[in-house]
């Protein structure tokens, strides 16, 4: 529904961009999910506590429920959908499923994407430094071990074949 508190708004998102006319208390999530249809990206607590909206804005991790649209419009926003070429799975994503880094599957698009991001961001090797990188990513279902083999697993891969966004 249109008003006239409405603005437009341009979004780059996974290397598109889209016209939207929202309101400007729109968050992120929201006109991601509602407006331009990319539902990977989940809403979890809405409250930032539980990372399901995680996306990556020039390569670095936000809560996407936390901050408005109309804060993004010059940056590239990735969503869960970009990652796979087609049929080809990102790296991060074939982990997941081979470490079994996921059970009931809600919050698996935001644990890859802060996977991604931390990634991006240097955090450090150990075990104990991906479970706090990771920390503000919560898994119901207690797949924790599988998530931080997956990311190791792609942290070792050579360069040639590491995740690129």
């Amino acid at each position: 529904m249109l008003n006239s508190d409405n603005l437009t708004l341009l979004l780059k998102v996974n290397g598109s961009q889209h016209t939207l006319q929202i309101d400007p208390r729109v968050t992120l999530l929201d006109a991601l999910r509602e407006k331009i249809g990319l539902t990977g990206t989940k809403k979890g607590c809405d409250r930032g506590q539980c990372g399901a909206c995680t996306v990556l804005v020039d390569g670095r991790r936000i809560n996407s429920c936390l901050t408005l649209a109309v804060m993004y419009q010059e940056v590239e926003i990735t969503t869960i959908e970009e990652l796979a070429k087609g049929d080809e799975l990102h790296p991060m994503q074939a982990a997941f499923i081979k470490h079994d880094g996921f059970q009931c599957g809600y919050c698996t698009p935001g644990q890859i994407m802060s996977a991604v991001g931390l990634l991006a961001e240097g955090c450090p090797s150990s075990d104990a430094d991906i479970k706090e990188c990771m920390s503000g990513n919560i898994c119901r279902c207690s797949a924790y071990p599988g998530i931080v083999a997956a990311i190791q697993e792609v942290r070792q891969m050579p360069p040639n074949l590491s995740p690129n966004l």
